[in-house]
């Protein structure tokens, strides 16, 4: 029904929307705009932290220092998100809890944790899959068309 025309609201029903707007809360955009920003920026430091503790403490130049400490992020995510702490967090801070990878490992844990009872094979991991399987494909070909991006750009460039 996408190629037809849409009804044009009753009175009745254009009232109804006028009353339900006049009653609907006000966001306050700039201050979850700032939340978004400081939860987002803490999270960020943090690793960031993790990422210095790693090369000063352990030798690791900067890059091969970003795996272990996207690691231990993600595994402070979860631990979070299993004790209740990071849904907290997220309350607070919006899209800035959201953002960072420890967000996707809040929604994995989180759909793993809402159907244990299920079981482990068709509760968790179904579950698990059902969120975390479009963000790997997502990724998976985002990743396949930068590269062929990447390569026309330099053997157009080797011309």
């Amino acid at each position: 029904m996408s190629g037809s025309k849409q009804k044009k609201p009753t009175p009745v029903q254009q009232q109804y929307q006028k009353f339900a707007d006049d009653r609907e809360p006000k966001r306050p955009i700039l201050a979850n705009c700032i939340r978004a920003f400081i939860g987002g920026g803490v999270i960020c430091t943090i690793g960031q932290g993790i990422q210095f503790f790693f090369i000063t403490n352990f030798n690791f130049d900067e890059k091969s220092a970003g795996d272990p400490t996207v690691a231990i992020l993600i595994l402070l995510s979860v631990i979070l998100t299993t004790l209740g702490v990071y849904d907290k967090i997220a309350q607070w801070a919006g899209a800035g809890s959201a953002v960072p990878v420890t967000g996707f490992a809040n929604t994995i844990a989180s759909a793993a944790l809402d159907h244990k009872s299920e079981g482990f094979v068709l509760g968790v991991g179904g579950n698990m899959f059902k969120i975390a399987g479009p963000v790997i494909v997502f990724g998976v070909f985002s990743a396949f068309i930068v590269a062929i991006i990447k390569i026309l750009i330099e053997s157009l460039g080797g011309m």
